[in-house]
């Protein structure tokens, strides 16, 4: 039987990197046996993100990060301040889900300024 995982997260990388490490990021997981289910507490999710933070990059494969440019952290390893995303993703047994699945209107993001990723994770 498939599970589907709505996961928060709170760190340095938007979620669609998967780098080495991102569970470590990972705030709450709510799991859910319905992918419509699983959806809908995202889309919920999604809007109360929408609400509290100015900047967000949202993709189709239903995983999006939210930020507002004072929260940053700086990097002893690589010298500069790196932005710290507020990010939520839909997965399905830990995976991302199924091109078929994704949703074109999440395909948006309402900032196009630079954001400063850690030089040395890339």
């Amino acid at each position: 039987m498939r599970m589907y995982q709505v996961v928060t997260m709170y760190g340095d990388f938007e979620p669609w990197w998967f780098l080495e490490g991102w569970k470590d990021d990972i705030t709450s997981v709510k799991e859910f046996e319905n992918y419509y289910d699983a959806l809908k507490y995202y889309k919920k999710l999604w809007e109360k993100l929408h609400a509290d933070y100015p900047s967000f990059d949202s993709k189709s494969s239903i995983m999006s990060a939210f930020w507002t440019e004072d929260e940053q952290r700086w990097c002893e390893e690589c010298d500069e301040d790196l932005q710290q995303y507020h990010s939520i993703v839909l997965l399905t047994d830990w995976q991302e889900i199924p091109s078929e699945w994704r949703r074109p209107g999440y395909n948006r993001r309402n900032d196009e300024g630079k954001h400063s990723a850690c030089s040395l994770a890339k």
